[in-house]
């Protein structure tokens, strides 16, 4: 099990510019074949490990996000989670999120009295208003286009 943190830590400006030369690196050996990484410990001991090539890809995305300052998490597709956790994750209020449960836009359960919401019923609800949202955009400018309004 993961645990979620409420903040993640923003990475440092070293850490920033390790992960931007790392990443520089690692992507540009991304293939659909796994990796096979040799790592030198600081005495000159040596390990290697075999990464998935999903791992991999996942491995360049997160250094790139800490290249730009963003701080990373990453929650498991089958992850439970609070309201706030899930409030905090889409950027809106926990009683806005709240409402959404409770008009059944948003699948739920309960463990005792507190409400969970899966980590994959979030993301599909998030794609959807997403989509909803998109479509009213280009209906705006459709409408700005025939007004003359948008050129």
């Amino acid at each position: 099990m993961v645990t979620l943190t409420q903040s993640a830590q923003m990475p440092t400006e070293e850490e920033t510019q390790i992960s931007k030369e790392s990443s520089r690196i690692l992507a540009a050996h991304i293939s659909h074949k796994n990796h096979h990484l040799k790592i030198v410990e600081d005495d000159g001991s040596e390990q290697s490990a075999t990464i998935p090539a999903a791992a991999y890809r996942l491995l360049v995305d997160i250094l790139t996000q800490m290249s730009r300052g963003n701080a990373v998490t990453i929650i498991p597709i089958h992850a439970e989670l609070t309201t706030q956790e899930a409030a905090d994750l889409i950027n809106v209020s926990r009683p806005f999120l709240i409402k959404q449960i409770e008009a059944g836009e948003i699948p739920h359960h309960k463990v005792g009295r507190h409400r969970r919401v899966r980590f994959a019923d979030l993301m599909e609800y998030k794609k959807n208003i997403d989509t909803a949202r998109s479509k009213v955009l280009d209906e705006i400018v459709a409408i700005s286009e025939e007004l003359g309004l948008y050129e």
